[in-house]
């Protein structure tokens, strides 16, 4: 049993109401949760989402339907009721880390607040995250029962949020691993990760220099990759050595000296040995060429 009650409104729901109850969920231990209108309920609740035409975090209150909103972004963006929550959980969400929140704020967050508020004019085709968590709602045709569906929906968005935390969280953790590799590189082209490591953005963001990446591979082999001229680009820095395209085994063994050697792609994007020693020997090979 728990003492907090969280209020939402009742009947059809939307992507901004579920989600914020998800993060609840995910923060609080425990809470009762009431779907409904009743004005007195709402003035009892500990938390109320989306509905009673008030916005005052201090007080738990999180709507954004009272006249004049309840703010916006600096980029215009409304927020709806699921960034106001965000704006006082988020933080904690992401164990306080203010890059993996804003990052989380920038890529579900305020977009589920853009199409709640009407802010869009047209969405990308295909179907939206929003329309998908409406698509929860009973239709006319079937007799479910709407706050069965609304938990439903609440469960897969609790999922897909701890998904999109984690995803900004590895990105952080990815930019500082990658920044001190850049940093402590000996040669600035050649640049060393102890474990592959998401590259590429930071890479072209902090190094006009770097070359060739440095990382082991799940198997525990070692590869040696080309930096390309853009995020996305097919074309690279500087390729890897003409000679080396296609070969594997014995032929690239003999044409590199190398006798762990093991392959290079082709594309002379990629190639790999059996110890980080050789594919540094490659990575100098290829600087020679």
């Amino acid at each position: 049993m728990t003492d907090i009650t969280v209020v939402t409104h009742d009947g059809n729901f939307h992507a901004d109401d579920v989600f914020s109850v998800a993060a609840l969920k995910i923060i609080l231990p425990a809470f009762e949760l009431i779907r409904t209108r009743d004005t007195q309920t709402i003035a009892q609740a500990d938390i109320v989402i989306d509905v009673g035409n008030e916005y005052d975090p201090a007080a738990g209150r999180f709507d954004h339907h009272q006249r004049g909103g309840a703010g916006a972004r600096e980029n215009g963006i409304p927020y709806s009721s699921f960034g106001l929550i965000w704006q006082k959980y988020g933080l904690e969400l992401c164990q306080g880390d203010q890059t993996v929140a804003d990052s989380v704020d920038a890529r579900l967050v305020s977009t589920i607040d853009a199409i709640d508020c009407g802010y869009v004019e047209a969405l990308e085709q295909g179907i939206s995250l929003s329309q998908t968590i409406s698509m929860f709602n009973p239709t006319w045709q079937e007799d479910s029962d709407f706050d069965s569906c609304f938990n439903e929906a609440v469960e897969f968005a609790v999922r897909l949020l701890k998904r999109f935390i984690a995803a900004a969280s590895g990105s952080a953790d990815a930019k500082k691993i990658v920044t001190k590799a850049i940093a402590d590189a000996d040669d600035p082209r050649v640049i060393v990760l102890e474990q592959y490591t998401p590259w590429k953005k930071t890479v072209h963001s902090l190094s006009e220099q770097a070359l060739y990446m440095i990382y082991p591979s799940h198997s525990g082999k070692w590869i040696i990759q080309t930096v390309p001229v853009e995020p996305g680009s097919f074309e690279d820095r500087k390729p890897l050595p003409q000679q080396w395209a296609g070969l594997s085994g014995d032929e690239f063994q003999a044409v590199t000296g190398l006798d762990d050697a093991t392959f290079c792609h082709n594309g002379l994007f990629i190639a790999g040995a059996e110890s980080f020693a050789s594919v540094m020997v490659m990575a100098s090979l290829a600087l020679q060429n």
